[in-house]
């Protein structure tokens, strides 16, 4: 079956269809990545979005669900050069085609992944649409005429609604705000010896207060980080009464909650090959990232040191205070695509909560 892809700038390309027969609307972006495709799908950070995939080809090891980020795929749509039709694989339980079928989100393959990619390099993010049986220029009107990703609310659609605690019988309590996490975060966190209780990412800090946990942790997230004010509001009244650290979305909120800026990039960082520098240690490692705004460093108040920025672009990937016990990164520590080269920023907070 035909599929089409618009984009607000008048782009249409056809391919095939595959997944869910529906349109499917929103900002699309690139990811690098040559693997982690079942990761991508089901990150929460990804809502919003239809996510493009630059390898070539596409769930030729098929979709293990111990590999899932979150209950199911969050992408709005799915784009690649080529897609795999029998993967090959002792864990695989089904193909990327069933898989976005079961979760009913759009995609289409045989289109040219490096003309978009190319494109959205120079011209930045664009809004998009992927329809199936859908005539060109109703796509474009589609793509166009839907919001921009800053004016949509998108976290309350990925987090918790109630307080989940996951209790491992560790030696320290954290309470979790949960923005959008990844499941890999929570994994790391249960493996240093964490119980942790996830509460919405609009739970009042005077509850929090009340359970009296021994840190605070913010994960990660979709969409604009300014449109969280809630989150905001909390994190300025439990920063120095508890450790704080935050990952993605959380190291945007906390920088917010100082009155430091936020903005957006020109297309983002999206892949598992993103070089950053330790300004403590000097060491470069690889990181997974997966963000389209980034703090401003110029406005960071006289409390915060950066300690990561990323090599590419020169933005802030790390923060911490020099006085009070918080300390942020901009990418995804749990991701480890050295493959193990970031977890130590789980460690350094497991040493705050220690020492608080």
């Amino acid at each position: 079956m035909k599929a089409g892809l618009a984009l607000e700038d008048g782009t249409y390309l056809e391919g095939k269809a595959f997944g869910a027969e529906k349109i499917g609307v929103g900002e699309i972006v690139f990811c690098t990545s040559m693997t982690g495709y079942v990761e991508a799908l089901t990150d929460p950070s990804y809502k919003g979005q239809i996510l493009m995939m630059t390898y070539p080809l596409i769930g030729n090891y098929g979709v293990c669900r111990e590999d899932f980020e979150s209950d199911g795929v969050k992408v709005e749509g799915f784009v690649v050069r080529e897609l795999c039709k029998n993967p090959s694989n002792w864990r695989s339980e089904m193909s990327v085609d069933e898989l976005l079928k079961q979760y009913e989100v759009v995609g289409i393959e045989g289109v040219d992944t490096r003309m978009l990619t190319k494109k959205i390099r120079m011209y930045g993010s664009m809004k998009a649409a992927i329809g199936v049986d859908v005539d060109k220029e109703k796509l474009i009107k589609i793509a166009r005429d839907q919001p921009f990703i800053s004016d949509i609310d998108l976290v309350d659609k990925v987090c918790v609604k109630e307080p989940r605690r996951i209790d491992v019988k560790g030696k320290f309590e954290v309470v979790l705000i949960d923005c959008g996490v990844k499941m890999s975060i929570i994994r790391q966190l249960l493996k240093r010896g964490i119980n942790l209780t996830l509460v919405p990412y609009n739970y009042p800090a005077e509850k929090i207060f009340e359970m009296n946990p021994d840190g605070i942790f913010i994960s990660n997230g979709p969409g604009d980080p300014a449109r969280v004010k809630e989150t905001i509001d909390t994190i300025k009244k439990l920063a120095g009464k508890f450790p704080i650290a935050g990952i993605c979305l959380g190291h945007q909120l906390t920088a917010l909650a100082f009155n430091a800026k936020t903005f957006k990039l020109k297309f983002g960082h999206h892949g598992s090959n993103q070089p950053t520098k330790d300004l403590e240690s000097g060491r470069v490692f690889i990181s997974s990232q997966n963000h389209n705004f980034a703090v401003d460093e110029k406005t960071l108040p006289n409390g915060f040191e950066v300690t990561q920025i990323n090599l590419n672009d020169k933005t802030v990937e790390g923060l911490k205070h020099k006085e009070l016990p918080i300390i942020t990164v901009q990418y995804h520590p749990e991701a480890g695509p050295g493959p193990h080269d970031t977890y130590f920023f789980f460690d350094r907070f497991v040493d705050m909560l220690k020492e608080w």
